[in-house]
């Protein structure tokens, strides 16, 4: 079951935009996420925490989170996917973009296991 953590660099409106267009999604900011405790965190310990739980992280960062997951598979640590989206294809400004890509996404994947899944977001 997919279940959305949203990097910080990602308004929290996208939040509500999407529990509003799909109740029972879960999805979660990174300021509500454990009570802002991974605000400013390493990648690694996001990541490591969201596969924890379960959550699938939804982030811009194309610089830093890639090499991070070549060196988890390398040494064959799970994590709990990581959904890619491009300022080119939606940009952070269009909220209502981001929302609707997400939620379409989330309708035609919500029973896919989302471990170690890497998925480029469209519109």
């Amino acid at each position: 079951m997919l279940k959305l953590l949203l990097d910080e660099h990602i308004s929290p409106t996208v939040v509500d935009g999407l529990r509003r267009r799909n109740r029972p999604l879960v999805v979660s900011c990174m300021v509500e996420w454990e009570e802002g405790e991974f605000l400013g965190q390493q990648d690694t310990a996001c990541l490591q925490q969201a596969a924890a739980q379960g959550l699938t992280l939804v982030t811009y960062d194309r610089r830093t989170i890639p090499p991070l997951l070549k060196a988890w598979a390398e040494e064959e640590r799970k994590h709990g996917g990581v959904i890619f989206v491009d300022e080119k294809t939606i940009s952070p400004s269009d909220i209502g973009g981001l929302v609707r890509a997400l939620s379409d996404l989330s309708r035609k994947t919500a029973k896919w296991d989302w471990t170690d899944r890497v998925c480029f977001l469209r519109r």
